[in-house]
């Protein structure tokens, strides 16, 4: 997967993941010293999911994905749901026009 970011936007991008994945993971890990929100929680989960969609996070930040669980756990989620599209659109075309016709 090919990158069309400036190198500016991939850092912006990075910062706000690694802020929703520190969150998640320490919401995950106990939440000691942080307050659980359950809307913000969500947010934070869609936010990694929105940028993970966008580009290709174990290129584009392995750190990230090394040292977060929440991080991986995400981009691991985001490469599944990639597979399974391709999968129903290569394979079962009948299906991905029942689903488009039932979802419209």
């Amino acid at each position: 997967m090919t990158s069309y970011f400036s190198q500016s936007a991939l850092n912006a991008l990075e910062a706000t993941a690694t802020t929703a994945s520190t969150y998640l993971d320490a919401c995950d890990n106990g939440a000691r010293f942080v307050r659980v929100d359950a809307a913000y929680y969500k947010s934070c989960g869609a936010v990694l999911i929105g940028i993970f969609s966008l580009v290709d996070a174990r290129k584009t930040f392995p750190l990230l994905i090394e040292q977060s669980t929440a991080a991986r756990e995400v981009a691991e989620s985001v490469q599944i749901g990639r597979r399974i599209e391709l999968s129903r659109l290569g394979f079962y075309p009948e299906l991905t026009l029942l689903m488009n016709r039932v979802a419209a």
